[in-house]
């Protein structure tokens, strides 16, 4: 038996994978473009990737191929019908990176918050050595307990978040960008109070039609002005012209970001012309990759491949 690694590389190399050594031959490839990818799956029976696209163009040839694994949550580089048509068994992983995304959530948060670029910098320019005084708070800061903590989402992670917020005496309200999932111990509100009471705003939705661009210009000027906004969910929810024209113009005092709508960065996103990180916060998608969650991923997916193998031996 077969098994490939499409882009072994989005999942670092920090991983003991011996288990899928045991399975039969595996075969790493970091990453593979559309046109690489039928002549590398040819007599592949396993297929293992993130972000590589699977379908009747790139691997109609893999003949003997029984099982797609993804890395990930998401499955918009599977074309599932034609899949299911061949009868190959396709899986994805939920619910593996929730504490690592919620810690992330927080980091971002104090990093801005509490001014930490710039006291770091304070510190390791020298100027603190032999000051005139004990302490320097040039920078104001303020204390969560008693803030709102607003949630847009309140998934698996929204549910985290909102428990760690709580532990630092934040009240915590929600909004269900579906209108469909409601939780009696958190406070719902509507998309309007969410945005006017919120002290901390922190997004983990989906990407769908209601959220697609949920966070323009309309949205952040009903925004406390001393706001922190953080978008842990997908870039396409917040319009990021209208993110930086409301940072730029104060409009809400601080922005944190793991996800934009191209990724990697594209040279044209507005977002790159502000260079303040008081302001603005982005980190290249790394909240999910935690190595406990990236652990917990792989070994997620050995026994998806192990379960899908025993089931198509059985039949």
């Amino acid at each position: 038996m077969k098994i490939v690694f499409l882009d072994a590389k989005t999942i670092g190399e920090d991983l003991d994978l011996k288990g899928f050594d045991e399975l039969g031959e595996v075969v790493k490839y970091d990453f593979s473009p559309d046109e690489e990818i039928l002549e590398r799956v040819r007599d592949a029976d396993v297929i293992v990737t993130n972000k590589a696209n699977i379908s009747e163009k790139t691997v109609s040839g893999a003949e003997k191929l029984k099982v797609v694994c993804v890395t990930a949550t998401g499955t918009n580089n599977l074309d599932k019908p034609y899949l299911e048509k061949r009868g190959i068994i396709w899986h994805n992983v939920a619910g593996y990176s929730t504490e690592s995304v919620a810690q992330h959530t927080f980091a971002m948060l104090f990093y801005l918050l509490e001014k930490l670029r710039y006291y770091d910098d304070y510190v390791k320019e020298e100027r603190y050595v032999n000051d005139k005084i004990f302490t320097h708070f040039e920078k104001t800061f303020w204390q969560i307990s008693g803030k709102t903590w607003g949630i847009a989402g309140l998934g698996e992670i929204g549910r985290r978040v909102a428990q760690i917020a709580e532990a630092f005496g934040c009240r915590v309200i929600y909004y269900s960008t579906s209108g469909k999932n409601h939780n009696s111990t958190y406070e719902e509100v509507d998309f309007d109070t969410l945005l006017a009471q919120s002290d901390i705003l922190s997004v983990h939705a989906p990407l769908n039609e209601e959220t697609k661009g949920l966070f323009n210009e309309a949205a952040f000027e009903k925004m406390k002005p001393e706001a922190i906004f953080l978008n842990l969910g997908r870039g396409p929810i917040v319009n990021e012209g209208d993110l930086a024209g409301a940072l730029s113009q104060g409009k809400i005092a601080g922005a944190g970001l793991d996800v934009l709508s191209a990724e990697p960065m594209a040279r044209d996103n507005p977002l790159r012309l502000i260079k303040d990180s008081e302001k603005l916060l982005i980190t290249p998608h790394i909240a999910w990759a935690g190595l406990e969650a990236r652990t917990r991923l792989m070994e997620i997916v050995l026994q998806q491949i192990k379960e899908s193998l025993e089931k198509i031996s059985k039949n």
